[in-house]
């Protein structure tokens, strides 16, 4: 199952209209949260009876509920400007994951290869292949819907994979593992959030605050650092090779944590890619590039470091497209779309365009050698 949140300014608009349709109200012992649940998907941890029920801040005045949610418009604004945090790309540490909808219908399957969850999408008999490096919180629905648009929305077809490179330990299961506006979350009970509010207002400060929990996020990255993936390629590669032999040739593309991955792989001496993309990638280090010697686009968020992102295009040596999408925040392409958004929708649509765009035109100018 891929972990599904809302958005921030999602889950803040409909705030705003329970509040301005007065649905929120004190809850009383032995009911259920009452948040009206019918207005957005929940899940039975929603609708169940907890141990303690929240103290809803809503509660007591119209007028206090409103300034309540300017307070968390004014935390989400805030987020992508804290620090970074164990070298990784501030806003990827800062904004929570977000989706626009739980209903996203995949197009594929998930298999098995070399003893990974993975992600399947796309025709059988496609002649070309990508593999996907998701960002750090895995499985989301703006992401699976990304692999979907890749595989078959381009005049060439392509099977895509997206194993499951954390076993499924993504970041979020260091945190939360569901949203009070997604999956449900048990409120009140012990060690959650004891109202609606305050579990949103944890999310809107993600940043570890606690020696408990950046211990818990360092270990995160000690465990699935970038450099992990790569000793799982060859299995991963000659198991889908293996089942796909129609592909004759393999592209990679990776997101955030994953662009850095992309970075490793293809500037390594026996990068097996034809091609790479690399969308709001972390952890830009301009002296990658200079190993590189297959065609490459990286496209940017407002997020990114302009002055790595500018000197890793000059060393750059071979075909190449990079561009700064600077209205969108990073991870617009992956778990953080907030597809609510019209802007952030366009730029999303966007986005895909120009990376099957460039592996239309640039794929296999130059070799790739095999692991």
């Amino acid at each position: 199952m891929s972990h599904q949140l809302t958005p921030p300014t999602a889950a803040i608009r409909r705030l705003s209209t329970l509040v301005g349709n007065k649905t929120f109200s004190s809850p009383t012992p032995s009911t259920i949260v009452p948040v009206a649940a019918s207005s957005y998907h929940t899940s039975t941890n929603l609708l169940q009876t907890h141990k303690r029920l929240p103290s809803l801040p809503f509660s007591s005045s119209t007028a206090n509920a409103k300034s309540h949610i300017e307070s968390l418009r004014s935390n989400v604004a805030k987020m992508s400007t804290m620090p970074a945090t164990h070298g990784h790309s501030e806003a990827c540490c800062n904004i929570p994951p977000v989706t626009s909808s739980n209903d996203y219908p995949m197009k594929g399957q998930y298999d098995e290869f070399d003893g990974l969850k993975t992600y399947v999408t796309g025709p059988d008999d496609a002649t070309k292949g990508i593999i996907v490096i998701f960002d750090i919180f895995g499985y989301f629905p703006q992401t699976i819907q990304g692999a979907d648009i890749l595989s078959t929305s381009d005049k060439t077809k392509y099977k895509v994979v997206m194993p499951d490179w954390f076993e499924d330990t993504p970041l979020t299961t260091f945190w939360h593992d569901a949203s009070v506006f997604g999956m449900g979350v048990e409120i009140g009970g012990d060690g959650g959030p004891d109202s609606v509010y305050s579990h949103v207002l944890c999310r809107t400060r993600f940043p570890p605050t606690t020696k408990e929990h950046q211990e818990k996020l360092g270990a995160f990255f000690q465990k699935h650092g970038p450099s992990t993936v790569k000793p799982k390629l060859p299995g991963i590669m000659k198991a889908v090779e293996a089942k796909y032999p129609s592909v004759q040739s393999w592209g990679i593309l990776g997101f955030c944590w994953g662009g850095k991955v992309v970075s490793v792989t293809v500037s390594a001496g026996d990068n097996p890619f034809k091609i790479a993309a690399e969308c709001h990638p972390a952890m830009v280090d301009p002296a990658d590039a200079e190993g590189i010697k297959v065609p490459l686009c990286m496209l940017a968020s407002k997020d990114e470091d302009p002055e790595a992102v500018s000197k890793f295009e000059s060393n750059l040596s071979v075909t190449k497209h990079v561009e700064t999408f600077g209205d969108q925040i990073h991870g617009w392409m992956a778990a953080r779309s907030d597809l609510e958004d019209p802007r952030v929708k366009e730029e999303y649509v966007r986005g895909y365009k120009t990376v099957l765009e460039f592996f239309g035109k640039n794929w296999g100018q130059s070799p790739a050698s095999r692991l």
